[in-house]
């Protein structure tokens, strides 16, 4: 999930965190950076400080976690208004498949990067695209959540068996 905003004057790049999935014994984590090393994202007061946009919502996406034994963590929703027309990239995977879950846990939802019109049309941008944006119009990046691990059904916290070397060797 990266998305840069600029215009002639100056440009801004951030990624942005995803639900991570879970395992036989670990819930999936909600809203961290996975698979991406030495990143931070910008705090909201220093990215409405710094640049000309307002940061409207930044908050975790309630149930994006795929359910299981084990539930995934959730992604988050970062939107983003603009306070003088920019142009905007943004680089995400996840949109179309869903991260998915193992050993029957369900898998995460899907992640959505949608341009809020003025006139509250939305256009669903996919995973890949350069855009311009508009004063009064909104850029919304739900990323997408994990996928569970384990069967729903038994809820979580019931004991997960792991297979592993020493146990198939009857030690």
């Amino acid at each position: 999930n990266n998305l840069t905003f600029g215009d002639d004057e100056f440009g801004y790049y951030e990624t942005i965190a995803g639900g991570a999935g879970a395992g036989p014994t670990w819930e999936g984590r909600s809203g961290i950076h996975t698979h991406c090393t030495n990143t931070r994202i910008t705090d909201p007061e220093i990215l409405e400080r710094r640049y000309p946009v307002l940061l409207r919502q930044f908050a975790l996406r309630p149930n994006s976690g795929g359910r299981g034994q084990n539930r995934g963590g959730d992604g988050v929703i970062r939107e983003i208004e603009p306070l003088k027309p920019l142009v905007m990239s943004i680089l995400s995977e996840r949109r179309t498949l869903h991260p998915y879950g193992m050993k029957d846990g369900e898998d995460g939802a899907c992640g959505r990067n949608l341009l809020i019109k003025q006139n509250g049309i939305v256009v669903n941008m996919g995973g890949k695209c350069t855009s311009r944006l508009n004063v009064g119009e909104r850029l919304r990046i739900e990323t997408p959540g994990g996928g569970g691990w384990g069967n729903p059904a038994l809820g979580y916290g019931a004991t997960a068996t792991v297979v592993g070397s020493e146990q198939e060797k009857g030690r």
